[in-house]
């Protein structure tokens, strides 16, 4: 078994989205994106790290009724990032801009059904 990825230091290491639903929450990000989650009561999911069961958990859902958009932006990196996109619609989520080209390749941003603001980006 490998050992759990070190914590970095200045590194961003955990991102946590408050959300209305939990169970909408994780079936949106995992209809989207193929997210797994680990459930710690009916408050919080933590987001498992995509790098196996020995890479730490790389943020959470957490039960909150108030969701205020306009804080830091998330960006997720795609490898195909129109496909992105319409997974992103197919799970009931809203492109609300994009994807439109920036320097350094494209992104579009979009809200999930709690309203969370996210973005996606690809280099090309």
């Amino acid at each position: 078994m490998s050992e759990p990825a070190p914590h970095r230091h200045h590194v961003i290491d955990y991102v946590e989205l408050p959300v209305t639903d939990i169970a909408e929450a994780k079936r949106f990000y995992a209809d989207a994106f193929g997210w797994e989650f680990t459930d710690y009561g009916p408050g919080y999911a933590g987001i498992r790290s995509p790098h196996g069961d020995a890479a730490p958990e790389v943020g959470g859902l957490r039960l909150d009724q108030n969701i205020r958009r306009g804080g830091p932006l998330v960006l997720l990196y795609s490898d195909d990032l129109d496909q992105s996109a319409q997974a992103v619609k197919d799970a009931g989520g809203q492109v609300t801009n994009g994807p439109y080209e920036f320097p350094g390749g494209r992104r579009f941003h979009f809200t999930d059904p709690s309203g969370n603001e996210l973005g996606a980006w690809a280099e090309q």
